[in-house]
């Protein structure tokens, strides 16, 4: 898993998202995410639909991804 990988994920999932992920070692990332369907919903629910995005990859293929999201 690279962190292109990532980002295409992401950013296929929540469609107008951008994000931005850094990470180097194939197993720990760090994510910028900003996405208009974030606005309004609380942190924890903007994590669990960039999670969403990620499936069944998320503790198997990547080990750790430190999220930062925010409204467009």
């Amino acid at each position: 898993m690279t962190k292109d990988d990532i980002k295409l994920l992401i950013e296929a999932g929540l469609p107008g998202a951008r994000a931005r992920v850094l990470g180097d070692d194939g197993q720990h990332f760090e994510a910028e995410v900003t996405y208009d369907g974030f606005a309004g919903k609380p942190v924890i629910q903007q994590h669990r639909m960039v999670y969403a995005t990620l499936g069944e990859k998320m503790g198997r293929d990547i080990h750790a991804l430190q999220l930062k999201t925010r409204a467009s």
